[in-house]
């Protein structure tokens, strides 16, 4: 057969997806490339046409695909927002069959594309989480339990850099073993996604002290948990001894906070000994000039943040 695929988002981040598809194929026998629109809409039609996205906001894909079969799949078909707030849809929803989902990516696919991969491995250990949260799909689509779906060499051959994409690894039972394993491969660790500061412990601490890793992500993604997150925070820095160089916190806005509440959380996490990153939910409907967007610019630019102590200060700017 020959194969055409298409990564709906672009190409900045490699999707894991189209990477097993190729690999699948290939030792099928199959050909695998990338579909070129302007050269593939003369040729004969391809065989199939796989069509992948992450993002439900990414627009699809908007020229002719020539091939007598289209598949199209990933997240960004099967959610949508409705009213401002993500939907999902299990009736557009497509799982990769085991032989496919099991199998040792493709990277090659994106070595030229994309520099970083040449040495990087991306995967899943874990799928689910407990957490239900209403801005998050992941509890809809892969379920409210973290379980154990892979082990590291399942998708990692000795690379230098792994990424993960686990949404909660922290919340699984087999933590322990998943960590050992990437103490074990003495690379460099990134929890893309960012770990849940609720679900750590000083054993858990004590682990990610093993590993090597440049900066670790959490998220207080809801005003309510103040109570619960800031004692973890504190503990948490107090085990590692790690700087705000290594520690970065995800502060999602833009949902159901005010932009009191937001800057709480911000002047918190500073005095804190981390770094605040402002994530606002629905950004393609909001303004350059909104409070929310002038928000994450001065959360964000780390050198401004750092100089410019107040928001008001900085709106004066």
């Amino acid at each position: 057969m020959r194969i055409g695929l298409i990564d709906v988002d672009g190409h900045n981040f490699p999707n894991l997806p189209l990477m097993k598809l190729s690999a699948w194929h290939k030792k099928q026998g199959d050909s695998v490339k990338w579909y070129e629109p302007l050269f593939d809409s003369m040729d004969e039609p391809l065989d199939r046409v796989y069509m992948s996205k992450v993002f439900g906001f990414t627009q699809d894909y908007p020229y002719h695909v020539n091939a007598r079969e289209i598949v199209k799949g990933g997240s960004g078909y099967c959610i949508t927002l409705v009213d401002g707030k993500e939907v999902y849809d299990k009736s557009r929803d497509r799982d990769l069959p085991p032989e496919i989902e099991n199998i040792y990516p493709d990277y090659g696919i994106y070595s030229e594309k994309i520099q970083e991969v040449r040495d990087t491995a991306y995967g899943f250990l874990t799928r689910g989480c407990p957490r239900g949260c209403s801005f998050c799909h992941v509890g809809n689509k892969e379920g409210r339990c973290s379980v154990k779906v892979a082990d590291l060499d399942t998708f990692w051959r000795g690379q230098k850099n792994i990424v993960l994409l686990d949404p909660n690894i922290t919340a699984c039972k087999d933590w322990r073993d998943l960590f050992q394993q990437l103490i074990d491969s003495r690379a460099w660790i990134d929890f893309s996604q960012g770990l849940d500061i609720r679900t750590i412990t000083k054993e858990k601490t004590e682990m990610l002290k093993q590993m090597k890793i440049k900066q670790v992500h959490f998220a207080w993604d809801r005003y309510e948990d103040r109570d619960i997150v800031v004692p973890k925070f504190e503990q948490f820095k107090r085990i590692t001894g790690w700087d705000k160089r290594k520690l970065s916190v995800y502060v999602l806005t833009n949902y159901d906070t005010t932009i009191e509440q937001d800057l709480e959380r911000v002047y918190t996490l500073r005095g804190l000994g981390y770094w605040p990153y402002v994530m606002i939910y629905d950004k393609e409907h909001t303004k350059p000039s909104d409070t929310v967007r002038k928000l994450q610019r001065w959360v964000n630019m780390r050198q401004i943040f750092d100089r410019v102590k107040r928001f008001e200060d900085y709106q004066r700017l």
